[in-house]
């Protein structure tokens, strides 16, 4: 006979086992005894639709948290809804308290088996959580509910998730998904058939976004992947060994990698079975995937804060791709897809065809002026004839230049134009054809292109840097400028005389729809943060002083936006990179319809003279020069401690139009830092830029992460 202790053992044994839920049929049952829709079970579990589709079929099961919630809802049905012909049960079948509601199936790729007593159902937003259920779990916190519904009934679930060593992934909304995948293979599989991720096309010409899964260090492990990818490249170049277990897994299933191999950012795909894509992004947080540049803060975020953060930049802007400048120049396409549907004439069908506007479907060799030293048309062609320099402004004003009277100031005050880049893409013509080669043109400010002219007898104020050269020095002899700058030249009355010119005969705003995007984008959620359009100045100063206090998620949203920027201009004229390349070899990037370093240099060059125009006109209002300049960040000398103290206001108080003016919009102004005057001319007398230290980093434009 067993002894009481061995009886105690037994039963605490018993006590520590995991809840047992009663079979997936009765589950089932249960639900609709009680007139609950799988919608409506899945949002007060905080988790998806199809999750509890999978609960009911017995394809997975819960984990805690919701294994207990889940378990004790069950216990309290069975109390009220008896199976027939158990103890206590009533003949008659119990009323539904709620009409079950028709839904529809939140797969992607092909129907979930159900029982024949389940209808198709889909996710819908989730309402409050019952009073009965316990909250979240504090390792686990839900994410802040802040995100739009999503709408497409294709996509239930947002554009992506971010799944954690347990098999949780974190959606958009604050739902929660429980993927079972062990393996990377099978990690796909499951995006792809079951977890209701992706997002709708940009244009009705392009492509919907591919689901993106975002992989937590321990998910990464528990997938088979190393925590941290090591190695002596840069990080960006990192990746796994082809004979890698992972690697081979993948190949195994009959998947495949991109050129880029499986690094921080891959891409997991297979040819598409007609219409329907079968591409998979994943993002591993531990290898570096969010620069902390562009995510400041992101990476070590709890998983539904990533998702939160990543969903609100994916609903404005685009479902990550890579980098932000990678996601920069993704939403150019995006937005400007290449081809189009057309019907061909002799046969009927519709075929691809070339979308008006779009760069077209194949790279384009620039003119050699536009293209860098190592490219293979000015090796190959043995070019001499020089470049565009069209860069961002670099410029110091000479020490010996300044006043008596502004040496007095007690304040040197930095303005930093927001999203300037983003600003002079707004509207801007460029190139859409090859360039043709032109010998003495008459110029025209409304051709795109780059022409050889001689702007060096074109005199210049010292005390304000050239309009026609990023270090702000004066030209020296002919060289080759962008439109923008050549026209700004005649602006300024200079009667311009083009030697050559390599010109564009096709042209449009290619940019627009990127533009508006982004600037949505930031304007959207700079007021998220407080700072709105209809703020006063004083106000607008205050708001910005504090936002960054706000939302930790919102701040790293906005920075993203702004990296999305400046990482997209300069992705259009991406060198070649890593310590093999060999001078005249033609680099990944080339393939490209994107590699534009024409557009490029009509975004800078459009930028640069934007900030000349308005030093111009702050000289000719107020008698002030600036001290620096740096990309689209100026200092000024100054009375006070605030851009109020110097900037010109009419005496409405209204700011004076053609200055730098306050505001949360691109193209307006905000305050960038305040030092003593003292400290900026010491740094002045040593060579060193006051704009690049003023706020204690680099504004420089990064060229192509």
């Amino acid at each position: 006979m067993a002894t009481e202790e061995e009886l105690f053992a037994s039963v605490d044994a018993l006590l520590e086992e995991e809840p047992q839920l009663p079979s997936p049929v009765e589950r089932a049952r249960l639900r609709e005894a009680a007139g609950i829709t799988q919608a409506r079970l899945a949002a007060a579990l905080k988790t998806s639709t199809q999750s509890v589709k999978n609960w009911e079929n017995g394809r997975s099961e819960p984990k805690p948290p919701r294994l207990e919630a889940y378990q004790r809802l069950l216990k309290g049905w069975a109390a009220k809804y008896p199976a027939p012909g158990a103890p206590g049960a009533s003949t008659a079948a119990p009323a539904p308290a709620v009409a079950p509601q028709p839904e529809v199936s939140a797969t992607v790729a092909g129907p979930v088996e159900a029982p024949p007593a389940q209808a198709a159902q889909t996710a819908r937003t989730a309402p409050a959580r019952p009073a009965s259920l316990p909250a979240a779990s504090p390792s686990r916190p839900a994410a802040k509910r802040t995100a739009k519904p999503v709408d497409d009934p294709r996509f239930p679930h947002g554009p992506l998730a971010v799944l954690d060593g347990d098999g949780s992934a974190y959606g958009v909304d604050g739902i929660v998904l429980d993927c079972p995948a062990a393996t990377v293979p099978e990690l796909v599989e499951w995006t792809l058939r079951e977890s209701g991720l992706g997002a709708a096309k940009l244009n009705r010409h392009g492509k919907d976004s591919d689901p993106l899964i975002v992989l937590t260090a321990s998910a990464a492990v528990r997938l088979g992947l190393p925590e941290r990818l090591e190695g002596h490249e840069q990080r960006r170049s990192l990746r796994l060994p082809e004979d890698h277990p992972v690697v081979r897994q993948v190949a195994k299933a009959k998947w495949r990698l991109t050129q880029r191999g499986f690094g921080p950012w891959a891409r997991i795909y297979r040819t598409a079975q007609g219409t329907r894509r079968q591409c998979v992004q994943l993002a591993v947080l531990s290898w570096d995937a969010l620069d902390e540049r562009s995510w400041p803060g992101v990476a070590e975020m709890e998983p539904a804060d990533v998702a939160r953060v990543l969903g609100m930049y994916a609903q404005r802007v685009i479902t990550p791709r890579g980098s932000t400048a990678v996601s920069g120049l993704e939403l150019m396409t995006a937005l400007r897809p290449p081809t189009r549907a057309v019907q061909d004439r002799a046969t009927g069908n519709w075929v691809p065809g070339h979308n008006p506007g779009s760069l077209g479907t194949e790279p384009m060799d620039p003119a050699p002026p536009e293209a860098t030293p190592e490219h293979p048309v000015v090796v190959n062609s043995g070019w001499t004839g020089g470049f565009l320099d069209e860069e961002a402004y670099q410029w110091v004003r000479d020490v010996d230049l300044l006043t008596d009277e502004e040496c007095t100031l007690p304040y040197a005050v930095g303005l930093d134009l927001n999203t300037a880049f983003l600003a002079a893409a707004n509207r801007l013509v460029v190139g859409l054809s090859a360039p043709d080669h032109f010998h003495a043109p008459a110029f025209n400010p409304k051709i795109p292109g780059s022409w050889l002219v001689d702007l060096s007898p074109i005199e210049s104020d010292p005390r304000l840097p050239s309009p026609f050269t990023p270090s702000g020095e004066r030209p020296t002899g002919p060289a080759w400028y962008q439109t923008h700058t050549v026209a700004y030249a005649q602006e300024l009355g200079h009667d311009v005389h083009p030697i050559e010119a390599y010109l564009r005969r096709e042209t449009g705003a290619y940019l627009d729809p990127w533009h508006d995007r982004l600037r949505s984008a930031y304007v959207d959620t700079l007021a998220d943060l407080g700072v709105t359009k209809d703020l006063s100045d004083t106000e607008f100063l205050a708001a910005m002083e504090r936002h960054k206090d706000v939302d930790p998620a919102l701040t790293a949203v906005l920075a993203a936006v702004k990296a999305t920027v400046k990482g997209g201009v300069g992705k259009l004229r991406e060198r070649p990179q890593g310590r093999r390349y060999k001078e005249g070899e033609r680099w990944p990037a080339l393939q490209r319809p994107t590699w534009r370093p024409d557009i490029r240099a009509a975004v800078i060059s459009r930028a640069r003279v934007n900030m000349h125009r308005k030093l111009r006109n702050m000289a000719a209002m107020t008698g002030l020069y600036p001290l620096a300049v740096l990309s689209d960040c100026v200092v000024y000398p100054s009375p006070g401690d605030s851009p109020l103290d110097f900037l010109p206001y009419a005496a409405s108080g209204k700011p004076q139009p053609g200055g730098f003016r306050l505001g949360p919009t691109p193209g307006l102004a905000k305050l960038e830092g305040v030092r003593s005057m003292l400290w900026a001319v010491g740094l002045m007398e040593q060579g060193l830029n006051p704009a690049r230290h003023i706020k204690g980093g680099d504004a420089v434009l990064d060229e192509g992460e």
